[in-house]
């Protein structure tokens, strides 16, 4: 898979479909690569005309591991921020926007349909609001704009989340990650456990057993100021999509980031958590691929 020098480091990214369609750049979550994307939600938006990128943030997969920067103490940070105390990460997620906006760039895509999930999520939001330029639309997926006092995550949902596995071991890690899912999922979207470890199995292959680097990532998110304010600059056409019983992020996180972008579209979706199961992925195919489509089409009309 190859790699692109983009803001400084070696990006890997994978770019499915013709150069010359419309581009929609896909960017994941925490300690996640770019197999996050299920393949069949890929292959479903190149069949719908598209171009579709998706890349591995840095500190996961095979982009740069910036082991230099040393093991953020995550509880230790979180303690200070509600001390009050000013804390810097060993990089920020401006810093990771920066890095999509470059891969655009290297790969001279002018402008594309953003779509993140989760920590992408709030990447996505800040490449729309540092990049303007970069992004013709914005696809917020069960992510947050930080504000202060929306809902704290469910406390065991987020401890599966957070458990590190037995041993650095394959099978360990996907035990772990098993838990995990499932523990943040919505019942409405279910998959089998034979779905879920192929899935999960293919983004372990791909990410080295590195929990320095997820805490770096991690950093970046806690220390991150709040983006509802800076939001209501985005004047780029806007749709948020957010499960109603997501215990990660809330559906309140998914109502404020819609509140916070002028004119957004918000798409709640019964059932649906944390998820992206195959299920979930024909839900993401269906509202990401209408939602472009019309945007592109809107923009072919007024030129």
């Amino acid at each position: 898979m190859p790699t692109v020098l983009a803001n400084g480091i070696d990006v890997a990214y994978e770019s499915l479909g013709h150069d010359r369609d419309p581009a929609i750049l896909l960017i994941h979550g925490l300690n996640t690569p770019l197999t996050g994307w299920p393949d069949s939600l890929c292959e479903g938006l190149v069949r719908r005309g598209f171009r579709v990128v998706r890349f591995d943030n840095r500190d996961a997969g095979r982009s740069t591991i910036l082991s230099r920067l040393g093991t953020p103490d995550i509880s230790s940070m979180v303690a200070k921020i509600e001390a009050g105390q000013k804390i810097r990460a060993p990089y920020s997620l401006d810093d990771m926007a920066a890095d999509a906006a470059a891969l655009l760039d290297a790969l001279d895509i002018d402008r594309a349909n953003v779509v993140g999930a989760s920590m992408g999520g709030m990447i996505a939001q800040l490449v729309a609001i540092n990049h303007p330029a970069k992004a013709k639309s914005l696809v917020s997926i069960m992510s947050s704009t930080a504000r202060r006092g929306l809902p704290p995550p469910d406390p065991d949902a987020m401890r599966a989340l957070m458990a590190l596995p037995a041993s650095p071991s394959r099978e360990d890690r996907i035990t772990a990650a098993l838990a995990a899912v499932k523990a943040i999922g919505g019942s409405s979207f279910p998959a089998s456990d034979g779905e879920r470890r192929a899935y999960l199995g293919r983004s372990i292959d791909r990410t080295s057993f590195d929990p320095a680097a997820a805490a770096r990532q991690m950093a970046a998110i806690v220390t991150a100021s709040p983006r509802d304010g800076r939001l209501k600059v985005v004047r780029i056409p806007t749709l948020v999509i957010h499960g109603a019983v997501d215990p990660i992020m809330p559906a309140a996180h998914g109502e404020d980031t819609a509140r916070s972008i002028p004119g957004a579209e918000l798409l709640i979706v019964p059932g649906l958590g944390h998820d992206f199961t195959e299920a979930a992925a024909r839900a993401y195919l269906q509202a990401i691929g209408d939602f472009v489509a019309k945007v592109e089409e809107r923009a072919s009309v007024a030129s």
